[in-house]
């Protein structure tokens, strides 16, 4: 067996949402506010802010739903997925309202990339069953869109921005694998390409690290993977008991810290990437 890069002692529960008000419900998504909180989505339909120490839990809004991946853009305003609607929420940071941005065409919209630079954003439909599943792409000011990527994909989950802005990463789930999507000079989708194979068993979530490197989280078994081009693909850590990892789906960085949102539990944890590992 190959033995992680970081042991367990690596990761602590950063936020034990378990009895709180709002409760933490099972997270999916989480991500990381310019102030330094962590916010999160759980599945009672709650989007949540937790204060960037950890020592505080808010409710900002929610759809009575349930929440998938989340995003924000520049100004503070919160993307959100949502499995009951099937159709993207926008957080508005000015008048604090959660409101339908959009829906079109979407079944099981999963996780939100916002590219501002384009003005677009790209939604991940994993539907699943008959395989139809692929990326969505919505005008940011307006809402309106339609399906981006056309290339059937295997469970299209969690996605990640390429740091050139180039394209997409993209998470198929049921394929255990990364695929690349480019972004073409007029907008359009690039074929799609298998970037990384192998990844076991049920991968979710990507992040960039400040050094480029991705980190691919799996639902099942409780474990991070970090893939670089010159060194492939390595276990970064992973929890057997699958108690500090539950089953986590989303990440997302603060520095040198990675935050996962775990869908089998009530919490959010921390992995301190500082700590001396092999």
């Amino acid at each position: 067996m190959v033995k992680p890069l970081l042991d367990m002692s690596a990761a602590r529960v950063f936020f034990d949402g378990i009895f709180t008000s709002p409760r933490v419900a099972h997270p999916e998504g989480v991500a990381v506010h310019r102030d330094g909180s962590i916010w999160c989505g759980t599945e009672t339909g709650d989007l949540v802010r937790l204060a960037a120490d950890g020592g505080s839990v808010e409710r900002m809004g929610g759809t009575d739903g349930f929440l998938l991946g989340i995003a924000f853009d520049d100004l503070g305003n919160c993307f959100v997925c949502d499995l009951r609607y099937a159709a993207i929420f926008r957080w508005d940071a000015a008048t604090a309202r959660m409101d339908r941005f959009a829906s079109s065409g979407i079944r099981v919209p999963n996780y939100p990339i916002v590219d501002e630079a384009r003005g677009w954003l790209y939604v991940s439909d994993s539907v699943g069953e008959d395989n139809r599943s692929g990326i969505f792409r919505y005008d940011l000011k307006t809402g309106e869109g339609r399906l981006w990527c056309q290339e059937p994909m295997s469970f299209a989950n969690g996605m990640a921005m390429a740091p050139e802005g180039s394209g997409l990463y993209v998470v198929e789930s049921n394929a255990s694998c990364v695929s690349y999507v480019p972004i073409l000079a007029d907008g359009a989708a690039g074929p799609r390409r298998v970037v990384i194979k192998d990844v076991h068993n049920v991968p979710d979530g990507l992040a960039f690290a400040p050094d480029g490197s991705l980190f691919i989280s799996c639902y099942e078994p409780s474990r991070i993977y970090r893939w670089r081009k010159d060194r492939g693909l390595e276990i970064l850590i992973e929890d057997s008991a699958a108690t500090t990892l539950a089953h986590p789906t989303n990440i997302a960085f603060k520095g040198n810290k990675l935050y996962t949102a775990n869908l089998g539990r009530w919490h959010i944890t921390e992995i301190d990437l500082t700590l001396p590992g092999r």
